[in-house]
């Protein structure tokens, strides 16, 4: 229970990113002619905010299998974050893994892997992060739902902001030395980089994929000098 506390305390910070997006994505819905309680249907379901949005924006002008492939592509990021999860999870059972897999979010991937390197995580760390936001995430998209157009727009605010300064804060507990800051660099320019050249959502998963693969390289290159 200690360590569900902590987990569920760890994403505190991150709640009013959360609910702001949480807020934006309960208008998106409403706007498409979702009722309130399909647009809290769809967070229980398939909680998975990024995956949400672009479901919400392709509605009623894309075909199913449109929809389902686009968000297939967005969260194949999760495939990167399971293989870091993995060697902490290892005297875990599957029930547990396949159980701590659903509700895993970019948030609680965040905080339980830096728990995990400060030797304080747990997989109750980790259900505890995760059921954090399962709390906040779909009770902010039924108020948005709920509340409407009275809801303004978080970017008019630069509410929009506080979800990549609260993840690049929370990249600093991972960045220990010039090999971890040159990844992070690298990785993020890459991003950049894809965002505006290939479109679409696969400039997260390229970017993981190759800035992990350079951080093996040099990591190895390390090893043997």
């Amino acid at each position: 229970m200690r360590d569900l506390r902590r987990g569920m305390l760890a994403t505190l910070p991150l709640a009013p990113g959360i609910v702001a997006f949480g807020l934006l994505y309960g208008v998106m819905a409403r706007r498409v002619g979702f009722m309130p309680w399909q647009a809290l249907a769809m967070s229980l379901i398939v909680h998975a905010g990024s995956a949400q949005f672009v479901a919400v924006g392709m509605w009623g002008v894309a075909s199913g299998f449109s929809i389902i492939a686009t968000t297939l592509v967005i969260n194949l990021r999760h495939l990167l974050m399971g293989a870091s999860l993995a060697p902490y999870l290892r005297s875990v059972s599957r029930r547990w893994k396949a159980f701590l897999a659903l509700w895993l979010t970019d948030e609680s991937f965040a905080v339980a892997v830096a728990a995990y390197q400060q030797g304080q995580g747990s997989h109750t760390y980790l259900f505890g992060a995760n059921l954090g936001v399962y709390l906040i995430w779909p009770a902010s998209g039924l108020l948005g739902a709920l509340l409407g157009s009275a809801i303004p727009d978080p970017s008019r605010y630069g509410l929009d902001m506080i979800f990549p300064l609260a993840f690049m804060g929370l990249l600093s507990g991972f960045v220990r030395d010039r090999l971890g800051l040159l990844v992070a660099l690298l990785a993020g320019g890459l991003a950049l980089l894809f965002a505006t050249t290939l479109g679409g959502n696969w400039h997260v998963l390229l970017a993981g994929l190759l800035g992990s693969a350079a951080g093996l390289g040099l990591e190895t290159l390390r090893g043997r000098r």
